[in-house]
């Protein structure tokens, strides 16, 4: 059975990923049948052809874009800690990026311009990645990294709170700041496409990697051996996995749980060879994050960082006890 899933495990995660797309676009308060899908796509039918392309068609779009962006940057966590249960906030990108978007919120800046908001919550991922990395620094153990990871975690919530307990904010700003710790696709549109596009150079530039990253789950002195320059795929690892993970955070806020639940469960599946484990891990975050919205919206609009939090939470639990 298992080499079935891995020699067919492509057209699988492609003919979800194809199905959760065709109910994002026909499900919501206006449902549309496949017939207008199409009609409303071509713009031949004019109220479907709004709906879609002006609400439907850009919330999916950044739902597969975050989606893939999440589940990408967990196989590479994953691959750098040599643990399944490594995920891209680890070590505190996330929190680094809602923090840069809650000053920005805060502070007023976020009105100056449409851009500000998800700028700042990419300098703030970045900035974190670059502490951690730094107070990491000497001998730039996995072990380190991670107890960085943790701290810088704990300190990037205390600003977020700070400034989210200040009484002086307007309602519209404690709003958009709750929106940022909850995560959510609502009010997304092309700006935000576009704005998480590059989510696709990064999926480019990490795919050649796959043997690399093969080779260091053996270990680092073993990759070495082999002619790996760890210390050089560790760089570019840890760069686009920010890259990802800021991109993500800047157009939805915190959506937890999708880098680690998505490639743990094709992991196991299709197993650990990253050659297709990264391009499948894609489809299958792009998939999951659909569903998860979908669930959301047919629930009442629930935001999406709960629902993936109420799915990847138990997973999360269960992994830990089958692993002691």
């Amino acid at each position: 059975m298992k080499n079935w899933l891995r020699d067919h495990a492509m057209w699988i995660a492609s003919g979800g990923l194809v199905v959760a797309m065709l109910a994002s676009l026909g499900i919501g308060d206006m449902p549309l049948s496949l017939d207008r899908i199409w009609a409303g796509l071509w713009k031949e039918d004019e109220m479907a052809s709004i709906v879609l392309w002006q609400i439907r068609v850009p919330r999916m779009l950044v739902a597969i874009e975050i989606g893939a962006a999440l589940a990408a940057s967990g196989v590479v966590m994953q691959a750098y800690f040599r643990n399944s249960l490594a995920s891209p906030g680890l070590l505190g990108v996330s929190s680094g990026g809602v923090a840069g978007a809650v000053i920005a919120i805060g502070a007023g800046w976020a009105v100056v311009s449409f851009y500000i908001l998800p700028l700042m919550a990419i300098v703030g991922a970045f900035s974190a990645t670059l502490a951690v990395v730094g107070l990491a620094r000497q001998g730039a153990s996995t072990e380190r990294l991670l107890l960085a990871g943790v701290a810088l975690n704990a300190l990037l919530g205390a600003v977020t709170s700070y400034v989210l307990s200040d009484f002086t904010l307007s309602y519209e700003r404690n709003a958009q700041i709750i929106f940022w710790l909850l995560g959510g696709l609502e009010d997304r549109n092309w700006d935000h496409v576009l704005m998480a596009a590059p989510v696709i150079l990064c999926a480019a530039l990490l795919w050649p990697l796959g043997r690399s990253m093969d080779l260091l789950s053996l270990g680092a002195t073993e990759a070495q051996s082999l002619g790996v320059d760890v210390r050089v795929l560790r760089r570019k690892m840890l760069a686009l996995s920010t890259v990802m993970t800021a991109l993500a955070t800047a157009v939805a806020g915190t959506v937890g749980f999708v880098g680690l639940v998505v490639p743990h469960i094709l992991r196991l599946m299709i197993g650990p060879e990253h050659k297709r484990l990264v391009p499948i891990s894609l489809i299958g975050g792009a998939t999951f994050v659909l569903a998860c919205d979908l669930i959301g919206r047919s629930m009442g609009n629930i935001r999406l960082g709960i629902v993936t939090a109420v799915l990847g939470g138990p997973f999360f639990l269960w992994m830990l006890r089958r692993r002691t």
